[in-house]
C-alpha cells in the first residue's frame, strides 16, 4: 500500500528540489516529513523515534550542504529515514527493511547519498575524518564532511579516538553531536552528566556566544558590541576548571548547545559553520520521538515498536489462543536472576543493551550486581575479566555482531588468562530486518580458533537455562560462550529445574538409517521438523544435537560417522570456519571418508528480510534441510540402481 506524502514533500525528489523551497516554508517540509515517517512506520514497521528526533536536522543539512558532493555520515543509521526520504527514496520507502527492499540503514550500494555503510555505533567521526583528509589530499578544498553522532554513540572509545586524531589535523570537518540523552535505552556514565552540565550551565552558554563573537556574527546574523564582547571575555576567563570544555580541549571549535528543532536556527548555524575551516563540533539538543507524544514519553519502547495505530498509539501484538514460547533473551533475563539468587558471585554486564538483552530485569532487582556500561564492548569484556580475577562469575551479555568489536579483549584479557567469563551472545545467527551489519554470522568461527574457549548453543529454552547453570559452576574454569538467536524459542513451559550439562557432550535425539543430521543450536528444531516430514516418505535420518562447537563430542561423532555414510551439518552461522568445518577437520584427522554436506550461512553477505525469508534463501530452514536429505538419499538410490 502506497503512503501519500504531504503536498510540499511530494515535490521533493532530491536535495536540489529541497533547495528550491523558500526558507520560511521549511517548517512545513519538516511537518510533512515527520508525518510521512509516522504514516509509513506505523503500517510497515521499522525504527521510529530516532528519525523523528532529527527531522529538522535532516532538512537543514540537505538544504545547506551540497550533497552528495558534501558527505554526510550518519552514526548507526537508525535516524536516517528522513535523509533517505529526501534523497530520492520517498516513493520506495514502504519497502524499508523488507526482503529485497531498502535497507534500514545507510548503505553505499543503495544510494550515492549514503556515503558510508553503518549499523554499529561510533564509526562516523573516523569515517568523516578519513573523507576530509582524502578531500584535502585531492585538492577538493570546497568539499565538506559532516559526522552526525548521538550522545549515546559518543560514549564509545572509538569516537574519542577519532576526536583525538581530528583535533591535531586541519581537516575541514563538522561533528554534529545530537544530544537527546538516549541511545536505545537511557544513556549512562560521566559523559551524560557532562553534557547535561553544558546544556544547563549559563557559563557554558557564554562560551557559545564568545565563539560566535570571534567569528564576528551570531547564528541569527547579529553582531556583538565591544562592550558585550568584553563582558563575555571576562566571563570566559572566569570559568573554573570544572567548566572547561572537553571538546575545546581536543582542539575542536565548539558551538552550542542550540535547539535542534528550530529549523531556522539550524539553517543559519549550518550556513555559517560551512564557511569555517578546520575541525568543529556543533552541539544540538533534540527530543527522541519528537512530534509523536507517546514516543517522546517512552523513547525506549518506541525505538522500534513494530506496527501500531498512529491515532491511538496501540502497538499491534499477535494474539494467541494457547501459551507461546518466550524469547530467548527473556529466558536469559529471568534465569540469571534465579541463578544470582543462588550464587552470590554472579554479576551481569551489558554494553548499552539492557532492554534488548533483558538484563534490565536483573538491573531492576539487583542494581548492585548488574550494570549497563554504555556502548563500550571492549570495556565490558575487560571489566568482566577484572571481576573474574577476583572470583566473580560474570555473565557478559553482548549481541553476537557487537562482540566482534571486542575480539582482542576476548583473546588478550580473557582466553590467554583462562578467566571463566560467561559470554552470552544474543542474536547469534541471522537476525532478520536489521540485515548484514547485525547478523551474528561469525561468532562460532572467530571463537573456535581461540584456545581455552568453550563454545555452546542451546536447541531450546531449557538447554539455555542448563548451559547458564553449568557455566556458573565453580568447576567451570574456562571462558564459556553461549550463543542463542533472536526471537522466540519452542517451549511455552520453559521454566524447568536447572541441570548440569557435561561440557563437550551432545545428545542423540533420533536413530535413523543411512544418513545423519548433526545440528548445533536452535536450527536443530528446523531439522526435527524436517525429519518428521521425511519420515512420512519413508526416509529416516538420525538426529544428533551436538550442543558444543568446542570441545566437540568426539565419542558422539565417532558413533555418527561409523554408523552413517552420509552426514549433513546444520548451523545458524557461517559455513566457513564454523561448526561444519569443525566436523570436517575431525573427519580428516581420523581418516573418515563419509559424504558430508554443510548447511548454514554461505560465504557471502546476506541482506535483510524476515528470518523465514533468509533461512529459506540460505537453505537451512525445514524445507532446505529436507531437500538436502532427499538429494543425498536419491544419489545413493541412483548408485544402487546402476
Amino acid at each position: 500500500m502506497q503512503i501519500p506524502a504531504g503536498p510540499l514533500l511530494q515535490t521533493i525528489n532530491s536535495p536540489e528540489d529541497l533547495k528550491k523551497v523558500p526558507k520560511e516554508q521549511l517548517h512545513q517540509v519538516c511537518d510533512e516529513l515527520r508525518q510521512f515517517i509516522v504514516d509509513v512506520v506505523s503500517v510497515h514497521g521499522g525504527h521510529f523515534a530516532a528519525s523523528l528526533g532529527v527531522v529538522e536536522l535532516s532538512v537543514a543539512l540537505h538544504y545547506i550542504y551540497n550533497t552528495p558532493y558534501d558527505q554526510l555520515v550518519w552514526d548507526v543509521g537508525h535516524q536516517a529515514y528522513g535523509h533517505k526520504i529526501l534523497t530520492g527514496r520517498r516513493d520506495n520507502f514502504i519497502s524499508n527493511r523488507k526482503y529485497k527492499g531498502l535497507s534500514g540503514f545507510p548503505k553505499r550500494s543503495e544510494s550515492e547519498y549514503d556515503t558510508f555503510g553503518v549499523g554499529h555505533s561510533s564509526t562516523s567521526i573516523s569515517a568523516a575524518l578519513g573523507m576530509a583528509m582524502a578531500a584535502k589530499y585531492k585538492g577538493e578544498t570546497d568539499r565538506k564532511s559532516v559526522a552526525i553522532i548521538g550522545d549515546g554513540s559518543m560514549t564509545a572509545g572509538m569516537a574519542f579516538e577519532a576526536l583525538n586524531h581530528a583535533g591535531v589535523t586541519d581537516a575541514d570537518m563538522l561533528v554534529i553531536l545530537n544530544d537527546n540523552c538516549m541511545s536505545i535505552d537511557p544513556n549512562v556514565g560521566a559523559l551524560k552528566e557532562y553534557l547535561t552540565d553544558i546544556t544547563i550551565s549559563p557559563t557554558y552558554n557564554k562560551l557559545r556566544d564568545d565563539v560566535w563573537n570571534l567569528l564576528g556574527k551570531l547564528p541569527v546574523g547579529k553582531r556583538f558590541t565591544r562592550d558585550m564582547a568584553s563582558k563575555l571575555e571576562a566571563g570566559i576567563k572566569g570559568m573554573v576548571t570544572r567548566s572547561s570544555n572537553l571538546f575545546e580541549a581536543l582542539n575542536f571549535r565548539y558551538f552550542g548547545p542550540i535547539d535542534g528543532h528550530n529549523i531556522t536556527k539550524l539553517v543559519d548555524t549550518l550556513k555559517d559553520l560551512r564557511s569555517i575551516p578546520g575541525p568543529k563540533l556543533l552541539h544540538i539538543i533534540t527530543v527522541k520521538g519528537k512530534g509523536y507524544a507517546l514516543a517522546e514519553k517512552d523513547q525506549t519502547k518506541w525505538h522500534a515498536p513494530g506496527l501500531f495505530d498512529k491515532i491511538t498509539g496501540e502497538i499491534f501484538k499477535k494474539k494467541y489462543d494457547i501459551p507461546q514460547p518466550p524469547k530467548y533473551q527473556d529466558v536469559f533475563g529471568h534465569s540469571i536472576i534465579e541463578l544470582a539468587e543462588q550464587n552470590k558471585k554472579i554479576f551481569g554486564i551489558t554494553p548499552a543493551m539492557p532492554s534488548g538483552s533483558s538484563l534490565k530485569f536483573m538491573m531492576e532487582k539487583m542494581p548492585d550486581r548488574a550494570f549497563d556500561v554504555g556502548i563500550c564492548e571492549q570495556h565490558a569484556v575487560t571489566l568482566s575479566a577484572g571481576m573474574a580475577t577476583q572470583g566473580m562469575k560474570v555473565f557478559c551479555n553482548i549481541y553476537s555482531s557487537f562482540m566482534q568489536r571486542a575480539y582482542d579483549q576476548v583473546v588478550h584479557d580473557v582466553a590467554i588468562q583462562k578467566l571463566p567469563v560467561v559470554f552470552c551472545l544474543d542474536r547469534g545467527g541471522l537476525v532478520g530486518e536489521d540485515g548484514p551489519t547485525h547478523h551474528g554470522a561469525y561468532d562460532i568461527a572467530y571463537f573456535r580458533c581461540i584456545p581455552n574457549m568453550i563454545i555452546s548453543a542451546p536447541m531450546n529454552e531449557q538447554e539455555l537455562r542448563n548451559l547458564m547453570y553449568t557455566a556458573q559452576l565453580d568447576s567451570t574454569t574456562l571462558p564459556f560462550v553461549i550463543r542463542y538467536p533472536r526471537g522466540e524459542g519452542v517451549m511455552p513451559e520453559w521454566r524447568k529445574p536447572f541441570e548440569e550439562i557435561q561440557i563437550g557432550k551432545g545428545r542423540k535425539l533420533r536413530d535413523g538409517k543411512d544418513i545423519a543430521i548433526l545440528t548445533i543450536g536452535h536450527p536443530g528444531n528446523f531439522a526435527a521438523a524436517a525429519i518428521r516430514e521425511l519420515r512420512k516418505d519413508g526416509i529416516t535420518p538420525a538426529h544428533f544435537d551436538m550442543r558444543f562447537a568446542k570441545p566437540l563430542d568426539e565419542e558422539l561423532l565417532h558413533e555418527a560417522l561409523k554408523e552413517y555414510s552420509k552426514i549433513i551439518t546444520v548451523e545458524d552461522g557461517t559455513i566457513v570456519g564454523g561448526f561444519g568445518s569443525a566436523v570436517t577437520e575431525f573427519m580428516a584427522e581420523h581418516g573418515y571418508k563419509n559424504e558430508l554436506r554443510m548447511l548454514g550461512i554461505p560465504d557471502r553477505v546476506v541482506e535483510h528480510g524476515t528470518l523465514k525469508d533468509l533461512h529459506r534463501e540460505c537453505g537451512y530452514d525445514e524445507q532446505g534441510i529436507a531437500n538436502a536429505v532427499r538429494e543425498m538419499v536419491k544419489e545413493t538410490s541412483t548408485v544402487y540402481s546402476l
